[in-house]
């Protein structure tokens, strides 16, 4: 199974940190979504919206036991669910996303997340507090 991301782990340090692998990635777009950011977080949600459109990074093969440390880091705020993607070099590419959970939408904020902003500032302050390493050891 291949892993669209949009957040976070489109940094290779941090995915191969999570995953405990990097494997071969390409650029991907995930139609009908949107990128929000979390009031008080460093790290984005998408949720399911008509006319929008996500950038990210689409990892090709995921070995099995990436997956469960993959579900551990991203928690009970987001579900993974398999995705139509468009890339250069494959059309209709499906993959498994993590889409953020409906029970915490209050804790969305109307406005895009940056990775640029992310790297430039959130990166360190997300490595430093998320809880989500402390659930790899698991």
């Amino acid at each position: 199974m291949n892993l669209f991301t949009y957040g976070t782990l489109m940094c290779e340090d941090i995915m191969r940190h999570v995953a405990g692998c990097l494997p071969v990635s390409v650029t991907a777009t995930l139609n009908d979504y949107r990128r929000c950011r979390i009031n008080g977080e460093e790290y984005p949600a998408i949720i399911h919206q008509k006319g929008f459109s996500v950038q990210g990074i689409l990892y090709l093969d995921i070995p099995a036991d990436a997956w469960v440390r993959l579900d551990n880091f991203e928690g009970k705020m987001y579900d993974r669910k398999s995705v139509r993607l468009e890339c250069r070099d494959f059309v209709g590419m499906m993959a498994e996303t993590y889409v953020f959970n409906s029970q915490f939408t209050g804790m969305l904020v109307d406005a895009e997340w940056s990775y640029e902003e992310f790297l430039g500032s959130g990166k360190k302050k997300f490595e430093a507090g998320y809880s989500g390493f402390g659930a790899l050891a698991v």
